[in-house]
């Protein structure tokens, strides 16, 4: 048992670690021409979110990142990759851009969850959310999202609602931190790793539940120790699923979308 806890608690920590490669690090070195674009038409632009439109071989996609910074200036610039309302607003605007020229879109999601400050409330952060597992259900276009670090809440399903949907070895997915978990069900920080445990959180686990399709592997100890190596197995899978998923019937892709939610709502 002590084992167990003591190996989940070394994902999350590796998840979470200040050197792990972020969303801006992947789409640098695994997609070519990358152009970003910005802002939600609305409010401002969330730097939380980098996004834009790329090729990776010879697809043209539409690129979606949860973003977390290198230094202490570009996390307080990213807002440690909790994103506000405005940013997933964004991500949906690019999102529906990508179905209209039909681009295949790839998200890569890294945040401990969405920001939940006054201003994200007033501004519609639920509703945000929700409108983009919404739309997300029913986009005419292949979406591939991988979880490269920490896979927290709805912050993080609101970029991954997928037909192809990886976890990084080392990354975690869950309803929220094992930190959070522990304050609510036992009123005690301290068992955070106990937590961790119980939340089933790790790609292993969620493999075992069908929660998520695939495992990419990571180097030795961990994505920070060889980033291009990295990069280059997250690579292989996008190019791997692009040419499976792009030559699929659309009513056949979004029949398979839905029927993989349905499934996992079965879990439950």
């Amino acid at each position: 048992m002590q084992n167990d806890v003591n190996i989940i608690w070394e994902k999350v920590n590796i998840a979470r670690h200040k050197d792990r490669p972020n969303a801006r690090y992947y789409i640098e070195n695994i997609f070519d021409d990358f152009v970003e674009l910005h802002g939600d038409r609305s409010f401002r632009d969330d730097k939380a979110i980098v996004a834009g439109i790329a090729r990776v071989d010879n697809f043209n996609i539409t690129v979606i990142g949860i973003n977390k910074g290198t230094n202490t200036k570009e996390n307080i610039d990213s807002n440690f990759g909790m994103v506000h309302p405005e940013g997933y607003r964004k991500a949906l605007r690019l999102m529906k851009q990508a179905e209209k020229f039909k681009r295949p879109i790839v998200c890569l999601v890294d945040t401990p969850g969405a920001f939940c400050g006054i201003g994200a409330e007033e501004r519609g952060q639920g509703q945000a959310i929700a409108q983009n597992l919404f739309e997300m259900s029913n986009l005419k276009t292949p979406i591939i999202s991988i979880i490269i670090g920490e896979g927290g809440s709805g912050g993080a399903l609101a970029l991954a609602v997928g037909d192809k949907i990886y976890m990084m070895e080392n990354s975690v997915y869950s309803i929220l931190s094992p930190e959070g978990f522990a304050s609510i069900l036992w009123k005690d920080v301290s068992r955070s790793k106990e937590a961790a445990l119980a939340m089933k959180i790790s790609a292993d686990d969620l493999k075992s539940f069908n929660i998520i399709d695939d495992i990419i592997k990571e180097p030795e100890n961990g994505a920070h120790n060889n980033p291009i190596e990295s990069a280059n197995n997250i690579k292989s899978f996008i190019i791997k699923d692009l040419e499976e998923l792009i030559n699929q019937d659309i009513n056949y892709l979004l029949e398979n979308r839905y029927n993989k939610f349905r499934g996992m709502g079965n879990f439950y």
